[in-house]
């Protein structure tokens, strides 16, 4: 940010009174710009044992698999936010039935809270934003064709919890240099 939303005038880069990092103040009106990390939300979505993916019609990642997720909008809830992403992406109206995983990404300033999700029936599509929806079963997910980190992580997470047949609710962060996040 080089200038203030709220007067126009160039802000400088500065720690505010009370405050431990820089942030863009604006000297002029004193408004401060807290810019902080984006909440991403989505779901496992299952049906009848297997979980649907979506292969991104979108960069980035384009042409990847993904489990359905996307910013979180104001005025949302987080289930409310993963439920929407779940049907824009894939069509498929899901029911949120626990939390699952929350993996922080600070590299990106990211957070990603996956849901496990049940679909009401086999009715999934291609969208704008997938060009392939499918249904998996576990032993059959594409690996190497996983778009991000974070959902390589949560699948991870959630196949290790369904042979334990216990879910539970899962934190973790990833950290790299390069990526495709």
């Amino acid at each position: 940010m080089r200038y203030c939303p709220q007067c126009g005038h160039a802000v400088n880069m500065t720690i505010p009174a009370g405050d431990n990092r820089e942030r863009a103040v604006c000297p002029s009106c004193e408004f401060i710009d807290y810019d902080n990390p984006r909440l991403i939300t989505g779901t496992i979505p299952l049906y009848k044992g297997k979980v649907l993916l979506c292969r991104r019609n979108i960069e980035p990642r384009l042409g990847f698999w993904t489990l359905p997720a996307g910013f979180m909008e104001n005025q949302e809830t987080t289930s409310e936010g993963a439920l929407r992403e779940t049907l824009e992406e894939s069509g498929s109206v899901a029911i949120c039935k626990q939390a699952f995983s929350m993996i922080s990404i600070p590299r990106i300033n990211q957070i990603h809270l996956f849901y496990i999700a049940e679909l009401e029936k086999d009715d999934f599509h291609a969208t704008e934003e997938s060009s392939e929806v499918a249904l998996f079963d576990l032993n059959d997910i594409p690996w190497e064709e996983l778009a991000f980190s974070s959902v390589s992580k949560t699948l991870e997470l959630f196949i290790k919890d369904h042979q334990n047949n216990h879910y539970g609710f899962h934190e973790a962060t990833i950290h790299f240099n390069c990526g495709s996040e």
